[in-house]
């Protein structure tokens, strides 16, 4: 590995760490932080339902549907490669609010040119710009919540910010959809501009704690060199822990098999069950109560039966529920089989996440949580595409069954990997 460039210089303490032993809800950054990133799921559940309804009133097809959801993930994939580099040079606080105003500027486009009638095209080119600046914000999401909490209430912190994310997830979809029925999905796609904004004003007040050790990684061979040895060090990292390393392939099968789920739920519910753009809204809604209900429970069960059987038996379930989701034939089974895909997939989501915060050091973790992501979605927008494409000529039951029983086998492979043997609280 080449030898580290000379330290940036620090900048001055602005707030002390948390106290270990002081409530959550008592901390107020990681009070302001909460609300802000609760107001942004709930308007980027608006977009989640709106912009595939978008193409799919335009276009009548499930392909063109998990083709914007795979440009979308591409783009995603690629600015992972550099964003941990970025997230680990800059002020992160400045770099969040960025991203929220540049996310609030691209959305806010789309329903101001579907007044003048519908541009599938345009789509394909702001959905991708969101989501490589959605990457850059996320990573730097997670690079800050350790800097919030401490180490101890990581766990407890994520399952907290994924709950009341997942609350606003319910109320989302079901307006999104209210308002998809009502007026048409370009109007739904307001919401998720106005929630950036309300989210970038949020965090105006945050004070994130110094990081420690070289307090971010200095501006010397900041060039492209620079980007690439900066990946490899996150890579690095990543194949030297065993548990982590096993972590990033199974989830690179797991991403491929499922980027493309909501696209199929969607699709299976207005095209096989000939339902609305409300009752979408509704299935979605019913399903991030899933997702709420698995961030609640995460912190106890991991607590009682460690990382391994957790994530593991998690992503089993998810696995269980993807199968059974095509073969559904009434709207109150397919949302009971998506939340319970989306709470164990959100259990296994926070245990992955909380360990790699809890073990990877402070100056490299948004390097590593850069070259996770991209290792892990790497193939997913190719996933996504060849999921929607099979189902729309073969149908959602068999493709449902077929990727939901690979997820299965995921599960199965993990009892064979360092991940088993995992007991990690």
């Amino acid at each position: 590995m080449d030898e580290p460039a000379d330290p940036a210089p620090r900048r001055p303490r602005t707030d002390p760490p948390p106290a270990k032993s002081e409530p959550l809800w008592r901390q107020r950054n990681f009070g302001i932080f909460w609300a802000a990133q609760t107001l942004s799921v709930l308007g980027d559940s608006f977009a989640l339902i709106a912009l595939p309804l978008l193409v799919l009133q335009s276009t009548g097809s499930l392909a063109s549907m998990g083709l914007l959801t795979a440009v979308g993930g591409a783009a995603s994939v690629l600015a992972a490669v550099f964003a941990g580099a970025l997230v680990d040079r800059v002020d992160r606080r400045r770099l969040l609010i960025a991203c929220d105003l540049v996310r609030m500027v691209l959305y806010g486009v789309i329903p101001l040119v579907w007044l003048f009638g519908p541009q599938v095209w345009l789509l394909y080119v702001v959905l991708p710009l969101c989501e490589a600046v959605g990457m850059l914000f996320a990573v730097g999401y997670v690079t800050v919540v350790r800097g919030l909490v401490g180490t101890e209430q990581l766990t407890e912190a994520n399952g907290r910010l994924n709950a009341t994310a997942a609350a606003a997830g319910v109320l989302g979809p079901l307006c999104a959809g209210l308002v998809a029925a009502w007026t048409g999905p370009a109007a739904a796609v307001w919401v998720n501009a106005g929630s950036f904004a309300v989210s970038a004003a949020c965090m105006l007040f945050v004070r994130f704690a110094p990081r420690s050790g070289d307090d971010g990684v200095p501006a010397k061979g900041a060039g492209v060199a620079g980007l690439w040895r900066d990946l490899r060090a996150g890579v690095s990292f990543l194949y030297g822990h065993p548990v982590l390393r096993s972590l990033t392939a199974l989830l690179f099968v797991f991403s491929f098999l499922t980027l493309g789920m909501t696209d199929l739920v969607i699709y299976h519910v207005k095209h096989d069950l000939g339902h609305d753009d409300g009752t979408v809204g509704t299935v979605m809604a019913v399903g991030a109560l899933g997702t709420i209900t698995g961030a609640l429970l995460v912190a106890r069960i991991r607590r009682g039966l460690g990382f391994g059987p957790t994530w593991t038996g998690a992503v089993a379930v998810c696995g269980l529920a993807f199968a059974g989701l095509g073969w559904a034939r009434d709207v109150s089974v397919v949302a009971a089989l998506s939340a319970a895909f989306l709470a164990c997939g959100g259990i296994a989501g926070t245990c992955s996440m909380s360990l790699r915060q809890e073990v990877t050091p402070e100056p490299l973790l948004g390097r590593v949580t850069s070259a996770f992501w991209t290792l892990q979605y790497s193939a997913a927008p190719i996933g996504a595409a060849v999921l929607t494409w099979a189902a729309e000529r073969r149908g959602t039951a068999p493709v449902g069954l077929i990727a939901g029983a690979c997820c299965v086998l995921i599960a199965v492979a993990a009892l064979f990997t360092p991940i088993r043997r995992s007991r990690a609280a």
